[in-house]
């Protein structure tokens, strides 16, 4: 993601609840980095998240602080958060919750999963079999659980952040296009720097211990309150013709690509204005501009598109592919 573009005092949304939780927000990414070493793209693409209801999905190498990167975000957010370690003998019912027979009243009542959270970390989500991945399908579409027939709502906010490694194919299940589709964002978490592993192992030499945050210094600078209220600010983000024109044909170029089987879908168009309006809004402006777009592209439609075989022997990847449409697509003046 790009830096933010300097923008005219005059053209700057006014002073008001919408600064607020923009401050809000930035100290949320403050307090992450208390635990993680740079990842900054990572950090800003959950904050975008939270900021478009949608959800994550982490992949990197095992060791670059996926998990602690969730975690730091949970211990930063008064919001209530669960893990569950994905394995493959974990049942739907061990995610979404079961009825439970009680004797004293000889009658079944719910007993709620750990989805009944504002924020649930779905650790190596392709370690578990299909049956058990879909069923955080409803969940992440429709915010709600059924179970013998009766819908019960998840709270708000609610994001699944999930993550797994990009390779270990043994014991893992890859997820499904219509399961990928639901992720608004997939973020690569790569190997740190040089200079930034030298920080990583100064703090730890320090005493950092990962699985204690509070020592960390770690505490919660944003809440609910401050999530509706940017959210609010987002929605009144502009979005002009051009723009909405523009985020159009790149995902129709995705379509036309020779490299591709699957091109991105109009969910993934509608997706992609999503994220940019929060990223427009988070930089500091009421309006999106085509930068705003260019900088969540790859981000949000890397796993919405498949290759075809015989590009993928040619070493192409779903980027370069991105890449290639955001050269050729002509930007809107």
């Amino acid at each position: 993601m790009s830096a933010p573009s300097p923008v005219p005092a005059e053209t700057t949304e006014p002073l008001g609840n919408g600064d607020a939780a923009r401050a809000s927000l930035e100290a949320l990414r403050s307090e992450i980095a208390k635990a993680v070493v740079g990842q900054d793209p990572a950090v800003t693409g959950l904050v975008v998240a939270l900021l478009c209801r949608g959800h994550v999905l982490l992949e990197g190498v095992p060791g670059v602080a996926k998990t602690l990167l969730v975690r730091a975000l949970a211990a930063s957010l008064e919001l209530d958060t669960k893990r569950v370690q994905f394995t493959p003998d974990l049942m739907p019912s061990d995610v979404t919750g079961s009825l439970v027979y009680d004797a004293r009243t000889a009658e079944f009542s719910f007993q709620p999963g750990p989805v009944f959270t504002n924020l649930l970390l779905a650790d190596e989500i392709n370690r578990t079999p299909p049956k058990t991945q879909s069923s955080l399908l409803e969940a992440m579409e429709e915010r709600q659980v059924t179970v013998d027939g009766t819908p019960r709502q998840l709270p708000d906010p609610f994001l699944v952040a999930a993550t797994q490694n990009p390779v270990e194919y043994e014991g893992t299940y890859p997820l499904p296009e219509a399961q990928l589709d639901r992720f608004l964002l997939k973020l690569t978490v790569p190997l740190p720097s040089r200079e930034e592993e030298i920080n990583v192992l100064t703090r730890h030499s320090e005493g950092f211990d990962p699985r204690d945050l509070k020592s960390a210094g770690i505490r919660p600078v944003a809440g609910p309150s401050d999530l509706e209220a940017a959210r609010n600010a987002v929605a009144r983000t502009k979005v002009s013709p051009e723009i909405a024109g523009y985020v159009v044909d790149i995902c129709r170029a995705t379509r036309e690509s020779p490299s591709l089987s699957l091109g991105v879908s109009p969910r993934g168009a509608t997706a992609l204005l999503s994220t940019a309006r929060a990223w427009g809004w988070l930089t500091g402006r009421d309006y999106v501009i085509p930068d705003d777009v260019k900088a969540l592209a790859l981000p949000t439609l890397r796993h919405r598109i498949q290759l075809r075989p015989e590009a993928e022997m040619e070493g192409v990847t779903p980027d370069s592919v991105i890449t290639a449409v955001l050269a050729h697509v002509p930007v809107p003046r």
